[in-house]
């Protein structure tokens, strides 16, 4: 059984930065791509960003060039470093795997006041 633990939540002033980590534990194979949702209130999941084990990043429009994430192979982890943060990236933000089979951690929630 895969497990994702989150940490590095939050509440910080706009244009303050954090950055968010998970890790998987457990039984995990080959993790494909690892990444970001966030779930703002009243509103739907949404993706943020990816990255997939050669290395390839994407990211939502939103946040390019404020966000980057980053993967460590060797700790089964993800990490999303979030600068010049708005009050619209308030949300509960989840990390997945893919292992091939979908994996998500309980959600971190990150506020940004303005």
């Amino acid at each position: 059984q895969v497990q994702l633990a989150e940490s590095g939540g939050g509440l910080v002033q706009a244009g303050g930065s954090l950055r968010l980590s998970c890790a998987a534990s457990g039984t995990v194979a080959t993790i494909d791509i690892m990444g970001w949702y966030r779930q703002a209130p009243g509103k739907q999941r949404e993706w943020v960003a990816g990255v997939t084990g050669g290395g390839y990043r994407n990211y939502l429009d939103s946040v390019k060039g404020r966000f980057t994430i980053a993967r460590d192979n060797a700790k089964n982890s993800v990490y999303l470093q979030m600068n010049s943060l708005k009050p619209e990236d308030t949300a509960v933000y989840y990390c997945y795997i893919a292992a091939p089979d979908l994996h998500w951690g309980q959600g971190t929630l990150v506020t940004v006041s303005s």
